[in-house]
Order: structure tokens, then sequence, then C-alpha cells
């Protein structure tokens, strides 16, 4: 019999109230920030006609998708530590839940569409505009969509099928996977090993697109004839090659290894870097690292 509670208690970040509102006041600035951010990103790809590229077409999607992302967890984090309510509705927590691992997995997918985007140019710049066609980087942000929906259904509807027992706390500050699992009071090797399984095929998946891409991408590069081109190809990865890192970093440590389920309060400061800064980050990243965004920036800023 599955015991159904109506509300879970987070209590990731227990400090005293100054802390908390410290807490707040400092996710509520990032969440801004990552807004204003990737708001400005958006405008700038969609008001340059050189920036209508796929690489811009798919970078515009990221943004998107880092403001959904960000959306799903950060105000309502910074709200709770304000005002003290760490409580969450059973109905709220799944939702969370489904959202969060929806965008997180997309995001991921999105990663791996835009190293096979900078693989194309660089290593087959000839049929680039051909192989890159509107239809198929549609095709690509669809794909990357379904594939966190079906991610998301799965470890969603694994995770409320548990028991809770009327034990409601949750060891983090917002309805994360490993976390709600911990709370239960199931057997819940199941939901671990199909977490781990999920995930990690994910994950693994993703990155393997990643580093192929950006080995066949290296190996071109130290193949050109010029500093000037090793230098110009090299530009446009470095900013893709920094993001890839920071993301594929922290969520491989979270999930893609075996017990990440057994200790969720390690995962509290570790999963601020991949929902809140990374999203927050990306805009300054791509920006700062481009010279066709700067350029188009600066038009902007002049008209």
């Amino acid at each position: 019999n599955h015991t159904r509670i109506s509300e879970f208690l987070l209590v990731g970040f227990k400090s005293h109230a100054g802390s908390q509102v410290l807490l707040s006041v400092l996710f509520s600035s990032m969440y801004i920030v990552t807004v204003v951010g990737n708001v400005c990103m958006i405008l700038i790809i969609r008001m340059d006609p050189n920036l209508h590229t796929p690489m811009y077409f798919f970078l515009e999607n990221l943004s998107t998708l880092d403001i959904c992302y960000s959306s799903v967890i950060t105000p309502r984090a910074a709200l709770a530590f304000f005002l003290g309510r760490r409580s969450i509705s059973y109905t709220g927590c799944a939702s969370q839940m489904f959202f969060f691992s929806l965008f997180g997995t997309t995001e991921a997918f999105f990663l791996a569409v835009m190293a096979y985007d900078r693989f194309t140019a660089i290593c087959n710049p000839l049929l680039y505009q051909v192989i890159m066609s509107r239809r198929l980087c549609v095709l690509m942000v669809m794909g990357s969509y379904l594939s966190g929906c079906i991610n998301c259904t799965i470890q969603t509807g694994f995770t409320f099928s548990l028991s809770f027992c009327g034990h409601r706390e949750v060891n983090h500050f917002f309805c994360e996977v490993a976390a709600v699992i911990h709370a239960s009071c199931s057997k819940t090797l199941v939901n671990e090993l199909v977490m781990l399984a999920v995930c990690g095929t994910i994950i693994v998946g993703t990155a393997l697109v990643v580093f192929i891409s950006y080995g066949y991408i290296i190996i071109t590069i130290i193949q050109m004839p010029s500093a000037e081109s090793r230098h110009r190809a090299f530009s446009t990865c470095s900013s893709h090659m920094v993001t890839i890192s920071l993301f594929f970093g922290t969520v491989f440590f979270m999930y893609a290894q075996p017990g990440a389920a057994s200790s969720p309060s390690k995962s509290n400061t570790i999963s601020i870097f991949y929902t809140i800064v990374i999203p927050m980050l990306n805009p300054f990243i791509y920006t700062l690292r481009n010279r066709e965004v700067k350029g188009s920036l600066k038009k902007q800023l002049k008209r």
C-alpha cells in the first residue's frame, strides 16, 4: 500500500535566519542575472541577421532553455529562504521534479547537438549549410525535448510510486530525484538502479558525442596550415568547451555514478552549479569569448 502525504519539507541548507536571508538575496540576484543575460542573448541573435545561422539558432534555444531551467527552481527556493516556509505540496514537488528533469536532460542533448554542429562546421565546412539545414536543426531541438520528456516521465513516475509513510523531509532545497528517493520508506534499490541506468546512459551517451566531435575538431584544427585559421576555428569552439566542461563535470558527479542517491546531503552545493550558476554564466561565456556576438552587441548598443 502506498501512503500519500500532502506535502514535503525541504530541509537543505539548514542555518539561522540571517543566513537564510543571505541565501535568498544570493539566489534572487543570480536568477535576475540569469534571466537578463539570457534574454539579452536571445535579442542579440534575433536582431542581427548575420547571426541567423545554425550555431546561433542552437544558442538561442539554449538561452531559452536556461531561463526555463533556472525558473523551475531558483525563484521558489529564494522565496522559501526569505519567508522560512520550507514546505512544498506533493503535486508541486512532482511538478518541480518533472520540469527539472525535462530541462536538465534537454540541456545535455542540446550541448551534444551543439558539439555536432561545431564538428560539421570545422571538419566539413563545404557541406555545412547542406548538412545543417533548417529542417535538421528544428528536428534536433525537438528530439532533445522529446528525450527530456521520456526521461522526466520515467524518473518522476518511478519516484512518486514509492511510499513515504508520513516521513516528508527531503534533504535538499528543491525536489531533486535522489533526495526524494532517499526520503521514502520503500525499498529504493530498483529506483536507484533505474536512475543510474537512465541518467548514466544519457550522460555518457551525450558526453561521448561531445568528446568524439571535439576529438575530430582538435585533429582538424591542428592540421590547419595557418595560425590564423587555427585561432579562428578554436575561438568558435572555446566557449562551448567551457560550458560542457562545467555542465557534464557536475552532472556526472551527481547522477552517473553508483551511490548517487545514498548521500543526498553532498549534492546541495553541487546542485547550485548546474541549476543556477551554469545558466547564469552561459550568456557571459558565449558573449565574452565570441567575436561575432561581441561585434553584434556593440552595433546594437550604438543604435
